[in-house]
Order: structure tokens, then C-alpha cells, then sequence
């Protein structure tokens, strides 16, 4: 079984597990429509190694790359880069924007120029063109084993006055409380500004037993267990997401960042 589209969380992939045969893997491929598939992990070693890890502001890990693909971490920028050089790596470990290389990945947007200038990055050898690198529009790092964790879209990052925090290291910790069904972290423009707030979307499986107020002060106990959580000290309950009509889990963050900016307004 595979499930793509958006990170899946530990609680959905162990609940399919249960409902399969012992020998029966739950796979979670990353990629993107341009490129596909980057990398692969199975839910044995999501469930037994990396779901704990998530849970503490990892990220989610997507796996080793497959195939001939080649998996690079560069630094973070909203500017085109014409030119691959291996100077724009960043040093093992750190969060950077995820650019990949190999046969599965598109040459090119159709008639559509800007997009390629924002996308791809020319390669050479000896001074002479050798095929790109492709940003995914994905932040995220290698681990010591070569695995690719995954940290949530460039262009969801919150940029403060005491520097960037990512959306899925910072919403794995607090989908860890009990309670929540899934949290959102947005980026709310106050005074000048911007301020981190995180959207709390309560589990509607636990019907009358959900108390707002315990969740809340579970939360804020939560952020302060975290160096990367520990300046977030807002947080919303919202109705119900609103989605990609496409994808319930792909949530629709500018609307939901707009939401969040009325209510602390």
C-alpha cells in the first residue's frame, strides 16, 4: 500500500497497519509532479525509528533516495539560481531547500519562463552544460544514515525578528498532545511584526470529551519542551481546516494565516 499527496502522520500509517497483514507495508513516497519519486520509506521503520523522532521536532522522514536520483541540500533563497555550484550545499545535518537530480525529474514548465528560472539550476562538467537540479519547494536535511527528512514548504517558513521556524518539526510536536487532530503553523503580522501562531484543529473522534482549556495549557507546557517551539506562545482553535480540494491533508495556510491574523487583531 502507498499513500502520497502530503506527510502522513504515524497515527494514520499505524492504523492501516493494523488493518493489513503482518507482512503488509503502508510506503509513503515523497516527490512532486515534477519529480517522482525522490524517495521511499516503509511504515516498519516510520512506526519502530523515525515517528518518535517526529514527534520531537524532527521532521518527517521521507526515506533514502531511489533509483539514480540524486538528493542535495542547498541553502535557503527565493532567487533564481542560474548555476549549480557545490558551494550552495549547506553542512550535513542543517535545514535547507531540497533540490533533486536524476532521470524521473521534468526538464521544464511549459511556456512558462519564470517558473523555470525559480525551479532550476543549470549543471556543468568542465565548463559544459550537464542537465539541472531541480528545487522542490521543500525545506529539509540528511540524516547520518542518507535519509531525507522533510520540514514543510519554503514558502510556509515563518520569518521572525529571532529568526525562520518550519511548519512540520514545529507541528509534529504539538500533534503529539492528545486531543489535537492536527495543528498549523502560520505566520501573523502584529505591530509590525510577524509572530508565530499555531492553528489547533480538535479530534473530533473524542466527541463531548475534548476540553479546549486542559488542551491549551498541554500545548504551551508542550512548546516550552522544544528549543525550536519555545517562542510560540499563540495559539488558535479553528472549526475545520481549510484544504486543497484535491488533498484533505494539503492545508490551505494563506487562508488560514488570514484567519488567524483577524482573531488576533
Amino acid at each position: 500500500m502507498i499513500s502520497a499527496g502530503a506527510p502522513v502522520p504515524a497515527r494514520v500509517i499505524q492504523t492501516f497497519t493494523q488493518a493489513l497483514e503482518q507482512d503488509v507495508q503502508v510506503f509513503t513516497p515523497y516527490g512532486a509532479t515534477e519529480s517522482l519519486p525522490i524517495a521511499c520509506i516503509g511504515s516498519d521503520e516510520i512506526l519502530s525509528l523515525t515517528a518518535e523522532q517526529t514527534e520531537k521536532g524532527a521532521g518527517i522522514c521521507v526515506g533514502l533516495p531511489v533509483g539514480q536520483t540524486q538528493v542535495r541540500i542547498i541553502g535557503i533563497s527565493d532567487e533564481p539560481i542560474d548555476q549549480w555550484s557545490d558551494d550552495l550545499q549547506v553542512s550535513p545535518g542543517r535545514i535547507g531547500e531540497i533540490v533533486v537530480r536524476g532521470p524521473v525529474v521534468s526538464r521544464a514548465y511549459f511556456h512558462r519562463d519564470e517558473g523555470n528560472r525559480l525551479a532550476k539550476i543549470t549543471a556543468a562538467t568542465n565548463d559544459k552544460p550537464d542537465g539541472f537540479y531541480h528545487r522542490m519547494g521543500d525545506l529539509g536535511y540528511i540524516d547520518d544514515h542518507g535519509r531525507l527528512w522533510m520540514c514543510g514548504r519554503k514558502a510556509h517558513r515563518v520569518i521572525t525578528g529571532e529568526g525562520e521556524l518550519y511548519t512540520v518539526p514545529c507541528e509534529g510536536i504539538f500533534n503529539a498532545c492528545s486531543g489535537v487532530a492536527r495543528s498549523a503553523l502560520v505566520g501573523v503580522s502584529k505591530e509590525g511584526r510577524t509572530l508565530p501562531a499555531v492553528c489547533i484543529e480538535l479530534d473530533g473522534d473524542a466527541g463531548g470529551s475534548v476540553n479546549a482549556d486542559s488542551i491549551l495549557k498541554a500545548l504551551k507546557n508542550r512548546a516550552r519542551e522544544f528549543e525550536i517551539t519555545r517562542r510560540i506562545d499563540q495559539f488558535l482553535f479553528h472549526p475545520g481546516f481549510p484544504v486543497d480540494i484535491r488533498h484533505n491533508a494539503k492545508i490551505n495556510r494563506p487562508a488560514l494565516a488570514l484567519w488567524a491574523e483577524r482573531k488576533l487583531s
